[in-house]
Order: C-alpha cells, then structure tokens, then sequence
C-alpha cells in the first residue's frame, strides 16, 4: 500500500469517529432534553444515534462527501437548534433543592433565605429546614476548601465554607438540580447550606470520601469571597443557568469567583478534573505546606470523626480536629 493511500485511510478512520462521537453526543442531548413520553425519546435519541452511524459508514461509498455534507448541514442545524434552549425554574424540583436561595446586603449585614439544614436520616429520609439567617460580614475569618470523592482521586465535589467568630459555618455547594421525578438535572444551583447538612449528607448518609482543608486566606479575602458567592446566588435565583461538567461546575465557578481577588491566578488542568483541586491549591502555597502533600491529605479526612460527631452540636469544631491550619 503506497503512503498516500494508507494517509488517506487513516483520515477516513479518523473522520469516522468524529462523525461517531458527534452522533453521540447529540444521541445524549436529545434523550436529556427531548420532553416527550420516553418511548418517542428512545426512539429520537436511537435514530440520531443511527444517521451518525449510516454516515459514517458511506465514507467507504462514492457519496461519501454528499453524506458529510448532509451530515455537517444536519448538525449546524441541531446546534442552532441546541443554542435556543433556555434553563426554566418553573418545575417540579426535588425537595432538597426546591428552593431559591438569595441575599439581602445591606452594608456588613446580610440576611441569607432558604439556607437548607435538613435532619437527614436517609438519602431520601429527611426533615425538612429552611432557615432565614443573619450574617454579619466583618466576622468572617476563614474560609475551607471541602472535597468530596466517590469514584477514585480525579472525580470530587467541591463545597466552600465559611467561618464566622462566634463559630457558625455557612457552606456553599454548587450543583445541579434534580426534579421531583428524577436522578439529575442539568441546571445549575447554588444553595448555601449549613454545613453539618451538606458534609454530614456526603459523608455519613452517603458514605463519601469527604476530606477538608484550612485555607490560607486573609479575612478580608474571605469576606470579600463570600460577597462573591452571595451575589452569585441572588443572579443563579434571577437568572438560572445550565450546569457544564467541564465548563460551569462545582470548581470551575469557584475558580472564576476567586479570580476577581486575585487576577493573575494561574489556569490549571486540575480545575477540571476537580479531584486534584488540593493539588493545585498546595502548589500555590495556599494551605499548609509544611508537610508533603500525602501527609496532608491523610489528615484532612474527617470520615471517623464525622461519624462519631453525627448528633454532636459542636459538629463543625470536631471534624476539623487534627487538621492542621496553614501558618
């Protein structure tokens, strides 16, 4: 076989699994997005599935180049299509995300509705607490980075919580939002919760991995990040928006968030891949580094004492015991 030819070979290959990996992905989007009885949907998702698969099987005809054409038609007209879509708050929402949460600022003060601080018994076994607070701004004096893992190092979810003088913790988790009737939503949310819901949900209910680290962050920082956060919200509450797993989730909005603080932070492929988010963060010297990283990490999981502090009222103060605070 001459060199132009096995060229000209390997480029069809690689043209098929472009055209297989688009079919894919719009496969997906049609069986999220379309709104009909699942049966249409299956069907919808099937057959664009399908075409992708017949195209890419016509580049070993004559027509190879009127398919793709076709095809390319096809998909601009889908992603016209696509970008037309709009988040919608007016659905039936789970109830442990039901609620809007917003801020009210007035100077230093801020008075934050709907924090959730649910009794969790089960995933699906609560009480359910929606509490208004009042926060006063000048009293923030730390902020934690939370990580939780369920499947392997690089895939976590990032909460942020801060902490205020006389001890109380307001944490933030940005996720998606579920409907009433199902698993996963693709709209995001950012609900502050109190803390001992969100980590004692991942770690005792759910059996997560969870892991905490002290930030090294001026309090000025941290009341200015939280001023981030609160502003977030209230347009999240005005103005919903989609959840991206690689572009808008739980880390990439933080990272975004503390990028107006600090402009020149450096953009890292561990952003993405949110598990190896304390990586980074201890390259940049922003938690303890007086010890190797593993030492760190192997400190900074609170399963045990999570679950021995599960009724306890100082929840907070006992799972951060042992975990070393940055100097």
């Amino acid at each position: 076989m001459s060199m132009k030819r096995w060229a000209r070979g390997v480029a069809f290959v690689l043209l098929a699994i472009l055209i297989l990996l688009i079919g894919t992905w719009c496969s997906v989007a049609v069986w999220y997005q379309c709104r009909t009885g699942e049966p249409l949907r299956g069907f919808s998702a099937g057959l664009t599935g399908a075409v992708a698969l017949v195209v890419a099987a016509s580049l070993a005809t004559r027509r190879r180049w009127m398919a793709v054409a076709i095809y390319g038609v096809c998909f601009a007209l889908f992603l016209a299509l696509w970008a037309t879509i709009s988040p919608m708050r007016d659905r039936s929402w789970a109830p442990d995300v039901a609620r809007d949460v917003t801020a009210k600022i007035d100077g230093n003060w801020v008075v934050v509705s709907n924090v959730r601080n649910f009794a969790w018994r089960g995933e699906g076994d609560f009480d359910e607490r929606w509490e208004q607070r009042t926060y006063d701004l000048s009293q923030v004096v730390d902020v934690d980075l939370i990580m939780s893992y369920w499947m392997g190092e690089a895939i976590a979810h990032t909460i942020v919580s801060f902490g205020f003088e006389n001890g109380e913790r307001l944490a933030f988790s940005i996720e998606t939002r579920k409907e009433s009737h199902e698993g996963y939503s693709s709209i995001a949310g950012s609900f502050k919760q109190d803390e001992r819901d969100v980590v004692r949900l991942r770690s005792n209910i759910r059996g997560e991995d969870v892991r905490i680290y002290r930030l090294r962050m001026a309090p000025t920082n941290a009341q200015r990040l939280l001023g981030e956060y609160l502003e977030e919200a209230n347009d999240l509450a005005s103005t919903p928006r989609f959840y991206n797993t690689l572009t808008s989730n739980c880390t990439t909005l933080i990272f975004e968030m503390v990028r107006e603080i600090h402009p020149l932070l450096p953009l890292d492929a561990r952003i993405l891949l949110a598990g190896y988010l304390p990586n980074y963060v201890y390259a940049l010297g922003a938690i303890d580094t007086s010890m190797p990283f593993e030492q760190l990490r192997n400190l900074s999981r609170i399963h045990d004492k999570a679950a021995r502090a599960d009724a306890d009222p100082d929840f907070s103060a006992k799972i951060r015991e042992g975990i070393p605070l940055p100097h």
